[in-house]
């Protein structure tokens, strides 16, 4: 193995969270809920879309080399796919600041409960995305639509928020 091939490696298993021994998919969403306020959640849309999608296009080019070292389909290892999904189901947060305050943490674990339900349970279209496209691309557009769907619920569960407690969120 080549030290790109290291490198490759690292990247799809976002550290030491591919390495959990339970649940790598809940670990690289829980380091992807943890990382949010510092990396992601300070851009701008226009920059978290523009990231997700620099981070899609590695991801599938990364996932699928993994595949092929791992000499494994879909290895549970590689997790850069939760950090996609994760992410594009926090797209319709703010960022933190002064003003945050612990409702806005409960909202990070609801986005992050929320995409790790539909990540695991593949409601349609999900389950049937895998087959859409080959290699590490099939394993990154499955939790791509996850982060849709729960994109969607958090919209709903903050539009509630804030007709039934005015003001209560800052994200």
């Amino acid at each position: 193995m080549t030290s790109f091939d290291t490198i490759v490696l690292h990247f799809c298993r976002l550290g030491p969270a591919g390495h959990s021994p339970k649940a790598p998919g809940t670990a690289g969403s829980f380091l992807a809920t943890l990382l949010a306020p510092f990396l992601f959640l300070p851009l701008s849309l226009p920059w978290r879309l523009t990231l997700l999608l620099i981070l899609f296009l590695v991801g599938g080019f990364a996932a699928s080399r993994a595949e092929v070292l791992l000499q494994r389909q879909d290895p549970g290892c590689v997790v850069i796919d939760e950090l996609v999904g994760q992410w594009i189901a926090m797209l319709g947060l703010g960022s933190f600041s002064s003003a945050s305050t612990w409702r806005d943490v409960v909202l990070l674990l609801v986005v992050f409960l929320f995409f790790r339900f539909f990540d695991i349970l593949k409601p349609w279209p999900v389950h049937a995305s895998e087959s859409w496209l080959p290699a590490g691309w099939g394993i990154m557009i499955d939790d791509v639509l996850a982060g849709v769907w729960a994109l969607l619920c958090v919209s709903v569960v903050m539009v509630i928020a804030n007709i039934v407690f005015p003001g209560s969120l800052t994200l």
